[in-house]
């Protein structure tokens, strides 16, 4: 009976739950019909957990009700309820890829990238072909490991010159050591291997602490190293570590030297974490005392004649496709506005001078501008401390004044010195000092270029660049600010010969715009060809209007235009036709559209500064008020900035940015030129039309070097490579063609096309056969592409006076081919990533 009884049970209880899992579904179907995510999803979890055995068969639709659940959660902020709701779904589903890629998604978008790179890493190993799983994985790879990485790795000069320091130290009795900010762990490994007794290391980036554990563990040394997931800034004596160490091996340089906090992490580890320094006078043993590689640091400069800087840093046009800038506003890029800026702004930026497109041209002599002793505490507490000081250099070589440029020598001990010069081989960029907001950039021999120096924020500062000429016979100290003139007619004629900054009266707005936007001002080809495809257009949907005002050629008359757009002020044209411009950045052209004849233009500028840019701008081009207006602030959304211009009207055309400066594709244009061709009236268009994907290979030795560690010759026998490889992404972007060290093995070829006004003519892949015409081995596939913006007129963004940059897929592996052999290459089209694989 008892047997009986507890079948009887047992049965109930299975016939109780069957009852309920079908009711849960029920109720599931029915929330999700009337749009309730998240009871739909509370009832799932139900059924779930009661029966396991249905996760195969419910698992799109509980996919399904979790993201669209999540997207409420994160539209009311409540945050941690969206992250519990994927904790709960990756219990049930742990394999699940799809699930894992969402999860990264959300964390990306609320600034979490070391952990959004751990979800997209999973996704990508659990399902190595899931597309957008991938993408995000690459686009993340990017911030959580620079590229630098695989370069300095690879610079097998600067592992065995610090190697070789590191082993000097620990010979002569430096036992216990401190590698701060260490990355791989590589300098960490170069003391252990030395005979170091103790090994410490910190590295404040999660994704980098992670990936040194599994590089010193691969390598057997999890034992003698002891890792600290820790800015060195935190570490304290015992709690950390159990005494001061005698060494401190650090690499925490930017190209500007001090721009990645060297100086305050060493001033923290003298007064906490290290032994005293060496007495001057006394024997004593080098364990005895504290010592610091690298020990000291030279810093050059010179003044450089560089067009491609000059592009990016100086807007050099007047006029620009009709549009006239005169004295209407002054545009400046970052590095210089961060010199009167209260926030921290890196005030240069970086480039490899060897690399930089049209070369450059010393107009001095490098010079000496400062020295740091870093084993000296006091030197480097005065640092910061100290008064900004006046540099001259002397100009050996006429031509225009474009940057002052920067680089260092490092002494690592008293035997071994890496140098980051132009002209060295070397891992390192310099750092670039554009010169901006001078009457006058020409320079002449015998001319002085004068400077202000000083280190401030942690990072070195030349600000106040300017030039006197040769025949002022001003005698310009680094200290003395008195200038011993003769009388006054002296003083004048060298006041005449200064061409210091322009003094900003407050009458002309000044814009700050990022390099890229000024170097888009810069491209004339560009604006003009926009100007004659818009033109083309707005005359074919008003061939019967007044065109006087149209200066399509950029020689009407403007006082006609002003007479007709004066007399449309007064008799406005009952029907406008709509241009919307929602191409990133700032941009000019609604202006242009503006000058074209009786239009509404619509930018989508978004700060306030680039607004007011823009109108002070269309006011010196005597444009009536209502012909620019700023798209944004007509929307009750910003997210959906797609949509009609009014609710009886549509775009005449729609300017969308298909592809980034870095040379990629930008997310999601199909899907915005989608809803995009839905906006049009008859006869409208989208620009660009339609894009042709060009490409050619290549065997270029340096893409190989930046974008893999190329095993373990490099990084001298120790095992890196396939941990921070797993980093590696497919496609270098921001390449230039022009400069960069590579030989053609066959023709460019067309690889895709991507039509945003027919999309029938699209294909998500294509392969494409490509004729070897130099023997060699191809390592990388270089892409570019001509932008139509109709039949008659497009844009190569390879060429010289393009904004865009290039970029290149990387094999794995390289493929040795010889002349007249065919490669198939398959070419795939995903969202923003383009794919592209050689098929054997």
């Amino acid at each position: 009976m008892p047997n009986s009884n507890a079948k009887f049970h047992r049965g109930g209880r299975e016939a109780s739950r069957r009852e309920l899992v079908s009711r849960s579904l029920q109720s599931a179907q029915h929330c999700l019909e009337n749009q309730d995510f998240g009871t739909a999803y509370a009832h799932y979890l139900l059924v779930l957990n009661l029966a396991p055995e249905l996760k195969t068969s419910v698992k799109e639709t509980f996919q399904y009700t979790l993201f669209k659940w999540a997207e409420e959660l994160d539209s009311l902020a409540r945050i941690q309820d969206l992250f519990n709701c994927y904790e709960q779904a990756l219990e049930l589903y742990p394999h699940d890829e799809v699930i894992c890629n969402s999860m990264g998604e959300h964390l990306f978008r609320m600034g979490f990238r070391d952990e959004a790179a751990g979800y997209f890493h999973k996704a990508v190993k659990l399902n190595p072909d899931f597309a957008d799983a991938k993408e995000n994985f690459y686009r993340v790879a990017n911030w959580l490991v620079e590229r630098w990485h695989f370069i300095m790795l690879n610079d097998a000069k600067r592992n065995l010159t610090y190697l070789k320091a590191i082993e000097n130290a620990v010979h002569s009795g430096s036992k216990s050591v401190l590698d701060i900010g260490t990355g791989t762990g590589i300098l960490s490994m170069f003391a252990r291997k030395a005979g170091a007794s103790f090994v410490y290391a910190c590295e404040l980036s999660k994704t980098m602490y992670e990936l040194a554990c599994d590089v010193v563990a691969a390598n057997n040394m999890e034992r003698e190293i002891k890792l600290l997931h820790l800015k060195s800034l935190d570490i304290e004596i015992p709690k950390h570590i159990p005494e001061r160490v005698s060494l401190v091996v650090t690499e925490t340089l930017d190209a500007g030297l001090f721009g990645e906090g060297i100086v305050e992490s060493l001033i923290h580890a003298w007064e906490h974490l290290l032994l005293q320094p060496k007495p001057k006078n006394q024997d004593i043993s080098p364990g005895d005392y504290g010592r610091v590689i690298p020990a000291s640091a030279t810093i050059f400069g010179m003044a450089v004649e560089c067009k491609e800087i000059r592009r990016h840093h100086r807007v050099g046009m007047q006029e620009v496709a009709g549009v006239c800038f005169s004295n209407s506003v002054q545009f400046f890029s970052p590095t210089y506005a961060s010199a009167g800026s209260e926030e921290t702004v890196e005030p240069y930026t970086t480039e490899k001078l060897s690399r930089i497109p049209g070369g450059y041209r010393p107009l001095t002599e490098p010079c000496q501008v400062m020295t740091v002793d870093f084993n000296d505490l006091q030197e480097l507490k005065s640092l910061a401390a100290r008064k900004p000081w006046k540099l001259s250099l002397p100009v050996t070589e006429g031509g225009i004044l474009d940057a002052v440029v920067v680089w260092f020598v490092l002494q690592l001990d008293d035997e071994h010195t890496l140098s980051t010069s132009p002209s060295e081989e070397t891992c390192w960029e310099q750092a670039v000092y554009p010169v901006q907001g001078l009457l006058d950039y020409s320079v002449k021999t015998g001319d002085t270029v004068m400077m202000e120096v000083c280190c401030q924020d942690c990072y070195l500062k030349i600000q106040k660049i300017s030039s006197s000429t040769s025949e002022c016979g001003m005698d310009f100290s680094d200290r003395d600010d008195t200038l011993s003139l003769g009388n006054e007619a002296e003083l004048c004629n060298a006041l005449a010969g200064l061409q210091t900054t322009s003094k900003q009266d407050g009458s002309t707005p000044v814009c700050v715009l990022e390099s890229t936007e000024i170097a888009l001002l810069n491209d004339l080809p560009y604006h003009e060809c926009f100007k004659a495809a818009m033109s083309k257009v707005l005359l074919s949907l008003n061939p019967s209007k007044d065109l006087q005002s149209m200066d399509v050629d950029g020689h009407g008359s403007r006082i006609n235009l002003q007479e007709n757009q004066n007399k449309s002020s007064l008799d406005v044209d009952p029907d406008p036709l709509y241009i919307l411009d929602v191409s990133e950045g700032f941009s000019i052209l609604p202006i242009i559209a503006g000058k074209l004849g009786p239009v509404r233009a619509y930018s989508s500028v978004e700060k306030e500064q680039h607004q007011a840019a823009l109108h002070v701008i269309a006011e010196a081009n005597h444009f009536p008020k209502e012909t620019l207006e700023f798209w944004l602030s007509h929307l009750e959304e910003e997210s959906v900035v797609l949509q009609r211009p009014k609710s009886d009207k549509l775009w005449s055309i729609i300017i969308l940015d298909v592809i980034e400066t870095s040379g990629l594709i930008q997310q999601e244009v199909m899907e915005k030129a989608a809803i995009s061709r839905c906006l049009l009236h008859s006869g409208g268009k989208i620009f660009p039309q339609y894009v042709l994907v060009y490409g050619m290979l290549v065997e270029s030795e340096s893409l190989l070097l930046e974008s893999a560690v190329q095993g373990t010759e490099p990084t001298l026998g120790f095992n890196i490579a396939p941990f921070i490889n797993q980093f590696k992404v497919p496609v270098r972007v921001y390449l230039d063609l022009s400069t960069l060290p590579c030989v053609p093995l066959s023709k460019p070829a067309e690889l895709l096309r991507l039509d945003l006004m027919n999309p029938l003519l699209n294909s998500p892949s294509r392969e494409v056969k490509v004729q070897i015409c130099k023997s060699g081995r191809v390592t990388a596939i270089p892409f570019w592409y001509h932008i139509h913006l109709d039949e008659d007129h497009s844009l190569n963004t390879s060429d010289e006076s393009s904004h865009w940059k290039q970029a290149a897929v990387v094999l794995d592996e390289p493929i040795p081919v010889q002349v007249g052999d065919e490669l198939v290459l398959d070419v795939q089209h995903h969202k923003s990533n383009i794919s592209i694989t050689v098929k054997r």
